[in-house]
């Protein structure tokens, strides 16, 4: 009579064999912690070699896009398949996904205007009251402004392209293209509904890494990135694309210079 059978289902989960989630959390984990290290390295580097410290935004675009490609070419995965839109006159497709990005990124830019105008007017109004151990953790600003004389800052045409092409598409495509997509292969989508979009682990897990990320300079108030982080993530859930995102992203950062740039000079 034959004994049990000592060998193993290859397909059963072991202690020594980890889990397909946790090789994937590993993975894009992983990725952000390089691409984090790198960017420390060059802030870091730019304090011994000027001419390194000016290519600091440069180094974070590069690796945002470069690292999740490396990734992306080893499993023979696409771009297409983490939300990067193709160009709209390639298909019927391409086209309705451009005219949906577009909507959703002019509207929400459009919501955006007047409450983050006022907000910001009120934050001026507010700051010098503030005692300066709190003002240093929670605004970059020293003081309320010499007064508030509406002016686009120097150069707006080169602030549009670099906020457009190096901030907001390299960002984007790395958080809410790469990394949220694959946390979500990994968790799932969640089974929290927020405005009509599911979202979970891996959506709060994104924005929470976008956040830290943002540590490369140590000033506590630069975590604050974590509110528009959940908009530009909603966005990435609500479209299917980081098209809108892209295009909220750098309206905020443009909007935000002209307001301090009015404020400041």
């Amino acid at each position: 009579m034959a004994g049990p059978s000592l060998e193993l289902d290859p397909n059963e989960p072991r202690a020594d064999r980890p889990s397909p989630r946790a090789a994937i959390v590993r993975e894009a984990v992983g990725i952000w912690a390089l691409a984090f290290a790198g960017l420390v390295a060059a802030k870091v580097g730019g304090l011994f070699v000027p001419f390194v410290g000016g290519q600091v935004k440069a180094v974070a675009a590069g690796l945002f896009l470069y690292l999740p490609g490396v990734a992306l070419r080893r499993r023979g995965e696409t771009v297409d398949e983490y939300g990067i839109p193709d160009w709209p006159w390639r298909s019927p497709a391409s086209w309705r996904q451009f005219r949906r990005d577009l909507a959703w990124g002019a509207g929400v830019c459009l919501a955006l205007l007047v409450p983050v105008v006022a907000g910001f007017l009120l934050i001026l109004q507010i700051v010098p009251h503030l005692p300066e151990a709190i003002r240093e953790l929670v605004v970059p600003y020293a003081g309320g402004g010499t007064g508030f004389s509406f002016r686009f800052p120097e150069r707006m045409w080169l602030h549009v392209l670099d906020q457009v092409l190096v901030v907001a598409l390299a960002e984007e495509f790395f958080y809410r293209g790469y990394l949220q997509t694959r946390l979500v292969h990994a968790f799932g989508k969640g089974s929290l509904r927020l405005l009509g979009v599911q979202v979970g682990a891996a959506f709060w897990l994104t924005q929470l890494l976008f956040a830290v990320g943002h540590l490369g300079e140590l000033h506590p108030w630069r975590l604050s990135v974590f509110f528009p982080a959940i908009l530009f993530g909603w966005l990435r859930e609500r479209t299917g694309s980081i098209g809108a995102g892209v295009i909220v992203h750098a309206f905020s950062n443009l909007l935000l210079m002209t307001l301090e740039a009015s404020a400041f000079g």
